[in-house]
């Protein structure tokens, strides 16, 4: 993984989500040079500098869009913006709830995006879902072809948003033919951010919700819907496709089996975590007022003794080298899921990239590695 923050694992972590997302380490590596020196003295000491820097790369790429906007070039407009949105969602994520500042920013991250959807024409549709008597808005990505499509439910993990999924994924299932309904679930992004709804354990509440919009869509083929997430829906994905029977496959990317025995061995200091202020963002995700509350909860946020009730095609990915969740949860993903008709488990390595969690060194060939399982599993269904 590209580490211009030496021994500064969440810092680094982040800048590479934003290559991920198509940023310029040019661009980057001139906002990193500002907080160089204080990322080495840990996780939460400087995240307001990084916000300082990278919004301030973020407002630069957002006014060279304006000025090709104005000229009237709308293609060269939409991938400047597209670039700032993944500038912007990166100085927001790192900042405690409590910096009042980044609430700004996330309304600038949503406006760029909404820019770079529509100069470009992108193939990027908001849509709004509604749950249990509010909502959580989503991006539906229409795969090629005539005729209604297999779609994809995508889900967040415990700090991404939808934007992130759509900048890493873009058109990979799309050229393929599989659309993609890419979900702010309760605990993120819009969701947790605008509307307070928090994350839930059984997560097939709202993946419910999600297949029930998908089944008002003549574009889409209800009886080939699948289920996925990365990082934390490592955990959500499994455990909605278990109990949610519409969804036809399942896929992990990053097997997140037991994320509340984690959060024990996170507080005994075991492995890596994913964003500064960790645990009041773990708690502000679960609405949990305090860390003894969000501690008695979090057993629940389990997929053992689940894993039984897995009855179709279940794709389990990990990187080799991941240091946030631990390779074991893999295989036991894998070996618990006694009842799939057809599961796989696929550890990647050195050689072909994506060893970090999620792949966030590489994500190409886990992305198209996925996106390909899920076709041949959709064709085989006819």
């Amino acid at each position: 993984m590209f580490e211009p923050f030496p021994g500064n694992y969440v810092w680094n972590l982040s800048v590479n989500l934003a290559i991920c997302m198509g940023g310029s380490i040019g661009e980057m590596d001139t906002a990193n040079a500002q907080v160089r020196t204080i990322a080495a003295e840990g996780d939460d000491l400087g995240t307001e500098a990084f916000f300082d820097s990278w919004g301030a790369l973020a407002d630069r790429v957002t006014e060279l869009g304006q000025e090709a906007e104005s000229a009237g070039h709308m293609l060269s407009a939409s991938e400047k913006y597209a670039r700032a949105t993944a500038y912007y969602m990166t100085a927001e994520r790192m900042q405690s709830r409590h910096y009042a500042p980044r609430w700004d920013m996330y309304r600038k991250m949503l406006e760029s995006m909404q820019h770079a959807v529509e100069t470009g024409k992108l193939n990027c549709e908001r849509v709004e879902i509604p749950y249990e008597g509010s909502s959580f808005p989503a991006l539906f990505v229409r795969g090629r072809g005539t005729g209604p499509r297999p779609c994809m439910v995508f889900c967040n993990g415990l700090d991404s948003v939808k934007e992130m999924i759509y900048l890493s994924v873009r058109d990979t299932f799309a050229v393929r033919g599989i659309s993609v309904l890419m979900v702010d679930q309760p605990g993120v992004g819009e969701s947790l951010r605008l509307k307070e709804l928090f994350a839930v354990h059984d997560s097939e509440r709202w993946a419910s919700a999600a297949v029930n919009y998908l089944e008002t869509r003549a574009d889409v083929d209800h009886d080939r819907i699948g289920m996925m997430g990365w990082s934390l829906g490592g955990y959500y994905a499994p455990r909605a496709a278990c109990y949610e029977k519409r969804f036809k496959l399942c896929v992990a990317w990053g097997a997140n089996h037991n994320w509340g025995e984690l959060q024990r061995r996170r507080l005994a200091r075991e492995g890596d975590r994913p964003v500064p202020h960790y645990w009041d963002h773990v708690m502000w995700v679960w609405g949990k007022k305090t860390l003894d509350e969000f501690m008695d909860f979090v057993p629940c946020v389990t997929l053992a003794g689940h894993m039984q009730y897995m009855t179709v095609p279940y794709l389990v990915t990990h990187g080799m080298k991941d240091r946030q969740i631990p390779l074991e949860y893999a295989h036991q993903s894998y070996d618990e899921a006694t009842n799939s008709p057809r599961r796989e488990l696929k550890l990647f390595m050195d050689r072909e990239g994506g060893v970090e969690h999620v792949s966030a060194d590489n994500m190409e060939p886990v992305r198209s590695y996925i996106a390909d399982w899920v076709l041949d599993r959709f064709d085989e269904m006819g």
